[in-house]
């Protein structure tokens, strides 16, 4: 079982702005700073709702990232719409506009973005309708 799961951003100030405001529709917000005097080198933001950081993003000091894909839970459809409007607003590029992806299974229902290292970041809903 996944507890947490962090990304490294290039620049980490534009990453950050850009996860609050791509995952605010899905109720997910930053819960936990943390800053270079505590970590030793770096700052990351954790998000998540409830009291629980699940999801982090991290500047980088090496400028080292790697690609990821990373799947965000939506309640319905229309937050998957929300998330995806809201990511391109916030500045991320379209991988994949809000849909159904019946070859996952039926009631697939997604959006994908690119965030700004190019991390593909998606929203989805499994519910039907």
């Amino acid at each position: 079982m996944i507890d947490h799961l962090g990304i490294a951003a290039r620049d980490y100030t534009a990453s950050r702005l850009f996860y609050e405001r791509a995952l605010a529709p899905l109720g997910m917000q930053v819960i936990m700073a943390v800053g270079k005097e505590e970590t030793g080198g770096y700052e990351g933001a954790g998000f998540g709702a409830n009291g629980k950081p699940c999801f982090w993003v991290q500047s980088m000091p090496d400028g080292k990232v790697s690609g990821v894909h990373v799947a965000f839970a939506a309640p319905d459809r229309a937050a998957v719409d929300a998330f995806y409007n809201a990511a391109l607003r916030a500045g991320g590029r379209d991988n994949g506009a809000p849909g159904l992806r019946p070859h996952y299974h039926p009631n697939y229902y997604g959006a994908f973005v690119l965030d700004p290292d190019g991390n593909n970041i998606e929203a989805v809903c499994h519910r039907p309708e």
